[in-house]
């Protein structure tokens, strides 16, 4: 019997083809291409500067309308191009299909409303079927693990620490239940402990509610174990990309190398940081 053709591959939820994002005369992302999976985690990593977080605010044209900004290429969400969508579209997609955190959640959050009116917000903007919002409020916030959620959602934001206000801005875009999550440098603004448990509850919420993930990180020590493929952006280009246990063990790129050189490692002790020698990266 002639053995069956392999089933066809399902389509990315998220297609980006040939993205150019410019600024007056300033490239700042020149023709980059990548997809997005259902329940997939994708990891872009790039030093300050490298296009990484314009690229991802691209995703739903939260950038300066033109002339300031200028857009190229397409972002395919399912089978709708964005960069051609109007606005009551685009607020359609906005948190509801792809949701945002960020790595300053002190800076998101609004200090004279409470955790539980600011996701509310969220609700009443994006589910107005629920019918009972504080009831779905006290489940995100058990869900991201904030202990007695049905105190703590009549809390300001200056009565939390950096990691609660974080696991905050993580309940406020899931409540939206979005079919992408991106995460943009989440863990920056936190101490390494809180990083981990940050990260490790990222991973957990993915598994459990099948979302696809995009994480912009400047840090490859953190996309080891949690991103299934990882892009690597140097100066607004897509230098390198692949499995992340891939990239991990064998870079081939020269800027990715340095990079993953930047990991500290138990044991290992450095006299002097890793200085990487750009004049060797650009042609």
């Amino acid at each position: 019997m002639p053995s069956a053709e392999p089933a066809p591959a399902a389509p990315p939820l998220l297609q980006v083809n040939g993205l150019t994002i410019r600024f007056g005369e300033h490239t700042a992302v020149d023709g980059i291409s990548f997809r997005l999976g259902k329940g997939e985690t994708l990891a872009v990593v790039g030093e300050s500067g490298s296009g990484k977080s314009v690229s991802a605010l691209a995703l739903t044209r939260l950038l300066p309308p033109p002339p300031a900004c200028r857009l190229g290429g397409e972002i395919l969400l399912g089978d709708r191009d964005i960069l051609k969508l109007d606005e009551p579209a685009l607020h359609r997609i906005r948190g509801k299909e792809i949701a945002y955190i960020f790595q300053e959640p002190s800076s998101s959050l609004n200090p004279l409303f409470t955790i539980g009116a600011q996701i509310a917000e969220a609700i009443r903007l994006h589910r107005p079927d629920v019918k009972n919002p504080v009831a779905e409020i006290l489940r995100v916030l058990d869900l991201v693990g904030i202990r007695d959620p049905e105190k703590r959602h009549r809390d300001y934001p200056h009565q939390l620490s950096g990691g609660m206000q974080q696991r905050v801005m993580i309940a406020m875009a899931l409540v939206c239940q979005p079919k992408i999550l991106v995460a943009d440098e989440p863990t920056t603004a936190l101490d390494v402990t809180i990083q981990a448990q940050i990260i490790d509850l990222l991973r957990d919420l993915k598994q459990k509610l099948g979302m696809s993930v995009l994480m912009i990180t400047h840090n490859f020590g953190i996309v080891h174990g949690f991103a299934d493929r990882v892009i690597v952006m140097f100066r607004g280009k897509i230098v390198e990309e692949g499995p992340t246990e891939v990239i991990l063990r064998q870079p081939q790129h020269p800027y990715t190398k340095a990079l993953i050189s930047c990991i500290p490692r138990l044991g290992q002790r450095q006299e002097r940081l890793v200085t990487i020698d750009y004049s060797t990266l650009v042609p």
